[in-house]
């Protein structure tokens, strides 16, 4: 059973410092996914993971992804081509174990190095436009589901992958955003599976799913309604440029920043 929490646990969290911080990183991850329609979680695990830890910085975006990310997934699902979603959400399927048990056990510093390094490797391929143009293979579908898998389970950043995959492919453009959304609700659904068998649902990552989530959706309407005052690529920038940061300044030498 998930152990709730209750209102003490909530005014434990809110009584912290750190969790202005927290708060502030949710608003900044939740108006970026929303005027440029991507970067959330290249913003918020690697700064929440300093604020915190890399597990509580994974299990509340899972939650929070889920609630938004979920239901989209199922309105989508009529539209998705299951022949390309299908091998790749199995492979995916089949590597978050691995990748859950990752967050378990290795040492939350170096766990913080690897989600720096990973974003920081992943911003110049997303922000240069480097896609994969050739036409879906049965391997490599497998190969990129399981990577995104893995880093889907041990620090939920599970997009890049599959972003580089299939946005340079021959599919219609709704035909991927169906994909992606039915793709990543899956991966969502198994996520919260994973996490749950291993008793990362604790009260501290619940309370601040629910609060920080609060900033994220607010920010993220407002940073939806800021995308239709400007051009596609300036918001583009922004976002890059705040992935970039959040990359480097998460790294653990820059920890004096993030103490309350």
């Amino acid at each position: 059973m998930i152990d709730l929490p209750d209102l003490s646990t909530f005014a434990a969290v809110l009584s912290e410092r750190r969790f202005l911080l927290a708060a502030a990183i949710s608003a900044l991850a939740g108006a970026a996914r929303g005027f440029a329609g991507f970067g959330s979680a290249l913003i918020y695990v690697p700064l929440i993971s300093a604020v915190y830890e890399p597990k509580i910085a994974a299990v509340s975006l899972l939650l929070i992804d889920s609630a938004t990310g979920v239901p989209y997934g199922v309105r989508a699902f009529p539209q998705c081509h299951w022949s390309d979603v299908g091998p790749l959400a199995a492979a995916a399927l089949l590597m978050l174990p691995l990748g859950t048990f990752l967050l378990l056990v290795v040492d939350p510093a170096a766990l913080r190095w690897f989600i720096g390094a990973f974003v920081l490797f992943a911003l110049p391929l997303l922000a240069g436009g480097w896609r994969y143009h050739g036409k879906p293979k049965l391997p490599i579908t497998l190969a990129v589901g399981a990577i995104s898998g893995l880093t889907s389970g041990a620090v939920q950043i599970g997009g890049p992958p599959v972003i580089l995959y299939w946005l340079g492919g021959a599919l219609k453009a709704a035909i991927v955003r169906a994909n992606m959304f039915v793709f990543f609700g899956v991966l969502d659904v198994g996520g919260c599976i994973n996490y749950f068998i291993e008793g990362l649902f604790s009260r501290e990552s619940l309370a601040l799913a629910v609060l920080l989530g609060i900033p994220y959706t607010m920010f993220f309407l407002s940073g939806a309604i800021w995308f239709h005052r400007a051009s596609d690529a300036i918001y583009r920038r922004i976002a890059y440029v705040m992935i970039g940061i959040a990359g480097l300044v998460s790294l653990p030498v820059f920890d004096r920043f993030f103490q309350p």
